[in-house]
């Protein structure tokens, strides 16, 4: 088949129809970030007490930001005094449970600390995410 050569469409197309629109990416290119979002912002991330956010019964605004930093140290201080209890309590038992605590006892506190951080990661990630979406929905 060989197309007519007075073809009528201007785009070359052999047929006459319209070429598709050119696809868009309304998502930045990798590394990019998002334009800011318009003035005035919204209530999910309006700066505010803590006491405020935490008694928002509408849930207009996210404390996991505020308040994740805080937890971590308790939960880090929590298992350190666990650990010094734990010690404690094993070489009131016997000298070899003692010692053993003392090998095996920072291991295991690091595998719950680590537990412990990824755990309040992904909340802050959810809460993020949260965050974005709705400062991109329309309003």
């Amino acid at each position: 088949m060989t197309i007519p050569p007075n073809n009528p469409d201007p785009q070359g197309n052999p047929f006459g129809a319209p070429p598709p629109p050119p696809a868009t990416n309304p998502y930045p290119a990798p590394g990019a970030s998002f334009p800011p979002p318009a003035a005035g912002g919204s209530a999910i991330n309006s700066p505010s007490g803590f006491f405020s956010a935490l008694f928002d019964f509408s849930f207009t605004r996210f404390i996991t930001p505020m308040i994740i930093k805080f937890v971590y140290i308790l939960a880090t201080v929590a298992l350190g005094l666990v650990y010094l209890f734990l010690v404690i309590a094993a070489f009131s038992d016997s000298a070899a449970s003692g010692l053993f605590m003392l090998i095996i006892g920072p291991v295991l506190l690091l595998i719950y600390l680590a537990f412990i951080r990824m755990t309040l990661e992904i909340y802050l990630a959810v809460v993020r995410m949260s965050e974005d979406i709705h400062q991109r929905l329309p309003r």
